[in-house]
Parts: C-alpha cells; sequence; structure tokens
C-alpha cells in the first residue's frame, strides 16, 4: 500500500496540518486501521477506496487520530481529495461517503479544494466552572458544536490571547467530548484574516490540531454572525499555522484550502 503525508491547508511545505493518507482497495480490520494511525503519529490519518459506480458516493473514506476513529476531519478529507487528484485517480469533484454523511471536495482553478461540510449547530452555553483555569484564559461566552465537531468553543478577549494560550491539557478534557476551540477576532483583518483560533483535542490523542478544518464549521456560523459576512478567512495560530477560507451557506459551510504532499513511501507491514 502507498502510503503519502499531506500537509493540508497550507501552500507550502512543513506548514499546515499534516495528514496521513492511504489508497485502499477495501478497509481491513479497524484494529489494523488504527495501528497504522498510531505509526504514522499525525493528528489525523486518512483511509480510502473507491466505490462502485452509480452510487451517492465516489469513495468510501475514514479518519483516525493516533487514538480513535473520528466522526469528521475536515484537513484529512483535503488531503485525500489532494492525493486523488495528483495521482489521477479521480478527476473533477469527489464524493466521500463518511460517518458524516456525503462530503464534497471540489478541485479550483487556482489549485486549492473546497470541501462541502454540514455547518456545526451551536448552541450558547454557561462557561463551565474550572475552565478558565483549565484553558488559561477567561473566556467571554461558550458554545456547545454539536455532534459531528464535539468541542467547546470559547471566545476570548482578542489575538494576543489566542496566541499566548498554555493550557493544562489534562483539565481540559473534562470539559467536552473531542476537546476545545479558542478564537478571538483579528487584530488587524489587513493581515488577510478576519478571526483566529486555537485547538486543543485531548480526547483524541491530539494535545494541539495544527489546523482543524472541522472546527471551522463551528468558526464559520459564529464569526459570520458577528462580522456581518459569509466569505470569511480564519488563521489558525498553531506552531505551524495555516489559514481557512470559509463560505457559510446555511446548513452548510465550504472550506477551501490548499495541500502539498510531502512524503510518499509504501507501507511494509
Amino acid at each position: 500500500m502507498r502510503i503519502r503525508i499531506v500537509d493540508a491547508f497550507t501552500d507550502r511545505p512543513f506548514a499546515g496540518n499534516p495528514a496521513g493518507v492511504l489508497l485502499l482497495d477495501a478497509f481491513p480490520d479497524d484494529d489494523r486501521l488504527q495501528k497504522v494511525a498510531l505509526e504514522v503519529n499525525h493528528a489525523e490519518t486518512a483511509f480510502a477506496h473507491r466505490l462502485s459506480e452509480g452510487g451517492e458516493a465516489d469513495w468510501a473514506l475514514r479518519w483516525f487520530t493516533p487514538a480513535t476513529e473520528v466522526a469528521m476531519c475536515g484537513h484529512a478529507t483535503l488531503a485525500t481529495a489532494h492525493v486523488l487528484h495528483t495521482t489521477g485517480a479521480h478527476d473533477g469533484p469527489v464524493r466521500f461517503a463518511t460517518r458524516s454523511g456525503v462530503l464534497v471536495a471540489t478541485p479550483r482553478e487556482d489549485g486549492s479544494i473546497t470541501l462541502d461540510f454540514p455547518t456545526a449547530p451551536l448552541t450558547p452555553v454557561e462557561v463551565p466552572a474550572g475552565v478558565a483555569e483549565a484553558l488559561g484564559a477567561e473566556p467571554r461566552a461558550a458554545f456547545d458544536t454539536g455532534p459531528n465537531v464535539g468541542d467547546l468553543l470559547v471566545e476570548v478577549a482578542d489575538e494576543k490571547t489566542v496566541h499566548a494560550l498554555a493550557p493544562d491539557l489534562k483539565a481540559l478534557a473534562a470539559y467536552s467530548e473531542r476537546g476545545v476551540i479558542a478564537t478571538a477576532r483579528a487584530e488587524d483583518p489587513a493581515r488577510g484574516y478576519d478571526f483566529v483560533s486555537r485547538c486543543f483535542f485531548p480526547n483524541v490523542g491530539v494535545d494541539e490540531d495544527p489546523v482543524t478544518g472541522s472546527a471551522h464549521t463551528a468558526l464559520a456560523p459564529f464569526w459570520s454572525e458577528r462580522l456581518g459576512r459569509p466569505d470569511l478567512t480564519g488563521l489558525q495560530a498553531s506552531a505551524r499555522s495555516g489559514r481557512v477560507r470559509t463560505e457559510l451557506r446555511g446548513d452548510r459551510t465550504l472550506l477551501s484550502g490548499h495541500a502539498v504532499t510531502v512524503i510518499e513511501g509504501e507501507l511494509l507491514a
């Protein structure tokens, strides 16, 4: 089996979010998929196989962190679509059958790929007791992001606060199914982005995710309502950093970005 490492939501290597991508003839048992994901040891490893023609989807797609399978992953979907298009395995828009329904990835003339994902339903909640201490900053507001994302979304005071976060990850694990998204308005939109975020997912074995597509299905409606525009750009302010263009379309959110293949090899085990 060929295995590729792809940096997603970036147009240059060694930035964005790396994902393993394996194109298979069929899915082996879950234990083998999990072992491969642990061996790859990136935030996500994507496994895909071609489906029969004439159905509602072209490829089946699953995502595994080093610790568990997840219901939705943006950057590994982008990485998989990039591999399909750059290797000639698929032309044009590709429909993926996933645990979150059929997700479509469409290549653009500028080399980017646009993902069509379900918009996360945001439910305001009281800021949980202790989350400020665990995060290292006082949230202004908190939201549940629904079952597909599974995070607690919190707004903090400003962009500088987001950059400075150094959370207690063990303590942070108590506040949601997957983790916590911290966000703030961009200090200077002239820099090319409208909001910033960082994502901490200790419950799925990912202390800090470099660039999280699924989180932007919650960030898009959150910031589109506040900024009064459906089209925005988010900067995920991790050490690797990356940008996600978002377009809110009601119950769907479009996520756009580039990807770069940095490693290609053969899985021998």
